[in-house]
Order: structure tokens, then sequence, then C-alpha cells
């Protein structure tokens, strides 16, 4: 294969070389990067295109904190060593794909979260926002004034009696249905 170097003060020298230098000249890494990303690039878009460009972000981060580890094997050229990254990238993000999918299946998310509607879906139903939302818009009008009054105004009762005309007795009891209400209709969240 030609020699794609970036940088000609790197022109001939082999991949070994520059993960060697690497820990002190990071642009020594920089050039393994320019000559072998396309193929890297290439083998993980062949696997899984749509995730192509993160693994093989992925698979650089590695080969720079494992650069120590590399031995030359291959006459110089760190590919073989880099498609092994790859490959170790590859099967974590497609085991913890198959987990993150069994999990959501079992807890009735959606399984493509790769769509819009997706994240919406779970947003509105897990959100306790939402849910609030939903319940307070459920609530008949004279509690929903009530609970209002009380809680977002931070009314005392007798206040709250008075700007709606009735009883203490009577906003006392409004809210505490609309409260009982609320906790019926909002999902509780796991401690």
């Amino acid at each position: 294969m030609a020699d794609v170097s970036g940088d000609s003060r790197f022109r001939g020298r082999s991949d070994a070389s520059l993960l060697l230098d690497a820990g002190h000249d990071p642009s020594a890494f920089s050039e393994l990067y320019v000559r072998h990303v396309a193929e890297v690039y290439g083998w993980l878009r062949r696997r899984l295109e749509w995730a192509a460009s993160d693994l093989t972000a992925e698979t650089f981060a590695r080969a720079w904190l494992s650069r120590g580890r590399y031995r030359d094997v291959r006459g110089g050229s760190a590919l073989p060593w880099l498609l092994g990254i790859a490959a170790n990238v590859l099967a974590d993000t497609t085991r913890r794909n198959r987990i993150e999918t069994r999990a959501r299946a079992r807890l009735g998310l959606p399984l493509d979260l790769a769509s819009e509607d997706g994240f919406t879906a779970v947003e509105e139903r897990l959100s306790p926002r939402v849910a609030l939302a939903r319940g307070l818009g459920s609530l008949p009008a004279h509690e929903r004034d009530a609970l209002e009054l009380r809680v977002v105004d931070e009314l005392s009762y007798a206040q709250v009696a008075k700007r709606l005309a009735i009883r203490p007795a009577a906003a006392r009891l409004r809210v505490s249905r609309a409260l009982r209400r609320l906790a019926l209709s909002v999902p509780k969240e796991d401690p």
C-alpha cells in the first residue's frame, strides 16, 4: 500500500516507530491515524454502518491508551493491531446493545430509540413532570383550583376558602381529594 503520510517528517517511518514516539510526540500518533483511519472506518462501516464513525473514534482512543502494549509482529504495520481493537470495540458495542435492547423490552420501552419518536415516548412515559401535568389536567376544575391555590400559590386553607367562596373545611377536602387522585394517577418512582 502506498504511503499516505500527512506529515513529511514521518515519511518512510514504520507504524511501530510512530507508536514508540507517540508518548513524547503526539503528532506521531496523528500520523498513524492519517495512515489508517480510512481502512478502520471502512472495516467498521461494512459491519455496522450507522455507528462506524463513533466506533472508529473509539478504536483510535483505545489504541492511544494501549499504544505502549503494541508489539510489532507485522513488519512495522499497525493496521492488523488497529483492526483487532476495532473488532473488540464492535463486539463490546454489539453486546451492550443486546443487553440494552433486552432491558428496554422487559420494561416495555420502545426498542428503536434511534427515531425521535422513541425518545419522545420514553420521555412521556418516564417523566414525572409529564405525568404530573397529565394528572393535574384530569382533575375536576374545582379540585384543581383548590390544589393550585394551596400548593402553587401557598395560600392557607382559610385563604383558599375565601378565594373560592367556600368554607375552610370544604377547601381542605378539595385539596385532599385532589392530592389523593394525583397520587393514584402518577407512576411511583423506585427508591
